[in-house]
């Protein structure tokens, strides 16, 4: 049984010390410009390592972010 990909990322986007938005990617730079289109000084954090897609979905979840 082959074990599933840990290939999304959790992360945070933060302007300034505000959080303003939260969710999951599998990529991080697209995901960064996509945001920074309505927050151009905003970053974007990664939280933990990167996990499976199932995985983050329920981080996602749990912390009200979907």
């Amino acid at each position: 049984m082959a074990s599933k990909p840990r290939d999304t990322y959790k992360y945070i986007f933060k302007d300034g010390h505000k959080i303003v938005h939260a969710g999951i990617t599998k990529d991080l730079e697209r995901r960064e410009k996509e945001h920074q289109q309505k927050y151009p000084k905003g970053q974007i954090k990664p939280v933990g390592h990167r996990t499976t897609e199932e995985a983050a979905r329920k981080w996602e979840k749990d912390k009200g972010y979907s």
